[in-house]
């Protein structure tokens, strides 16, 4: 069995999350895809306090680009009249959290849009209004990508519940998207700038070939199969949670299925020093000597978003504070953390004042031993960040 320091684990867990190569002096579309077939899976948040979180892992990875593409991967792009329409890069599913991933993985994720839960969800709601559920699907496979509240207004069957219900005043159309989205009868074409999901058909959003998996969708072992190879491409060297955890695995038939795969030699079982749980590593993985990485991570960085990893191999223990309240946070209410060079030294939470167009940093907190040249790298990644958002400069508190 290999054994590697965790200053040797941590520079492979880097590199496999795409923090080796050197920023690009201009990126491509080229370069936004070699991310998304990095990683695999982008998480989705809809706080815009900074940026809306999928734009952030690009910007860590590659510096200032234009989120005009990326929207274009999410939402497709028009085409003229008698052309095909040319397929995404990226699609909308239930993976870790709400993400994007690519087209080709989103039919394994069958197990999980045939859940049990996502059933009694569909049987519940055909009691309370029946027939709804079909005249949805059937609105939107007519009409073409619609929001929930498109649907609401050409079905008035599906009016607005009072403002104490549990799904956020959700109308009933809206309850009906989710329940045909989380169970894979439609998809989203994309967002709205308000970011409200546009429903959609398979057919108009995924590959013919990724319809017709529909018609005879893998099994779950399958799916598993398919998600850890991912996983274990995109982490580098992890625990066997850290794998399970990076499309939400969950399950003894999961278990068994990682098992396989590294009987297999898909994956090996190494050691780390100093920490306790199994780890295995992609055979695979680039395993650099140094490393000279420096970005902001959203929170919801696939780097860090599993907390327990984080503070097992980069000694970062990390919570996010959004729904606490206000006076007992610690860090603040947006805090990402700072990478420098093969380290997390520090969290700073941030602010973007768009009518004053200044990044605004309420607060800066260090880890203890940062270098003495982290405080200067910061402020340079911060202006970059600026100005790649549009904003005039950075404003400290």
């Amino acid at each position: 069995m290999a054994t590697f320091s965790r200053a040797h684990a941590v520079r492979i867990a880097l590199a496999a999350q795409g923090f080796t190569n050197e920023r690009p002096e201009s990126v491509s579309r080229r370069h936004l895809s070699r991310v998304n077939d990095r990683l695999g899976v982008i998480q989705i948040d809809s706080v815009n306090v900074v940026s809306r979180s999928h734009y952030l892992p690009y910007f860590s990875r590659l510096g200032p680009y234009g989120t005009a593409v990326l929207d274009q991967f999410r939402d497709g792009t028009a085409q003229a009249p008698g052309l095909s329409r040319q397929p995404r890069p990226l699609v909308e599913q239930w993976a870790h959290e709400a993400s994007f991933v690519p087209p080709q993985t989103w039919p394994y994720f069958t197990f999980r849009m045939a859940a049990p839960r996502h059933q009694a969800w569909a049987d519940d709601f055909s009691v309370q209004y029946p027939g709804l559920l079909g005249s949805v699907r059937d609105a939107i496979e007519q009409l073409g990508p619609m929001t929930a509240r498109d649907l609401a207004s050409v079905l008035p069957q599906s009016a607005p519940r009072d403002r104490d219900h549990w799904g956020w005043n959700w109308s009933a159309a809206k309850e009906a998207c989710e329940i045909l989205f989380r169970t894979g009868a439609v998809t989203s074409a994309g967002r709205t700038p308000q970011f409200e999901r546009l429903y959609s058909s398979l057919s108009h959003v995924l590959p013919a070939d990724v319809v017709a998996q529909t018609q005879s969708p893998p099994t779950d072992r399958e799916c598993f199969d398919y998600l850890l190879r991912v996983s274990i491409k995109a982490l580098g060297i992890a625990t066997v949670d850290d794998l399970l955890d990076y499309f939400r695995l969950r399950g003894t038939v999961a278990r068994g299925v990682l098992e396989e795969l590294v009987l297999a030699g898909v994956m090996d079982e190494v050691e780390v020093k100093g920490l306790g749980p199994r780890y295995l590593i992609d055979p695979q993985a680039k395993r650099p000597r140094k490393l000279a990485a420096r970005a902001l991570l959203s929170p919801f960085d696939s780097l860090v978003w599993h907390r327990p990893r984080a503070e097992q191999l980069f000694d970062f223990r990390y919570r996010l504070e959004i729904y606490t309240p206000a006076a007992k946070r610690v860090y603040g209410y947006y805090v990402l953390p700072f990478l420098l060079h093969e380290r997390i030294v520090g969290r700073v939470d941030l602010k973007a004042d768009r009518p004053a167009r200044v990044l605004q940093v309420k607060a800066v907190h260090w880890e203890p031993d940062a270098p003495s040249d982290a405080m200067a790298e910061l402020h340079d990644e911060l202006g970059l960040m600026a100005q790649w958002m549009g904003l005039e400069g950075v404003g400290y508190a």
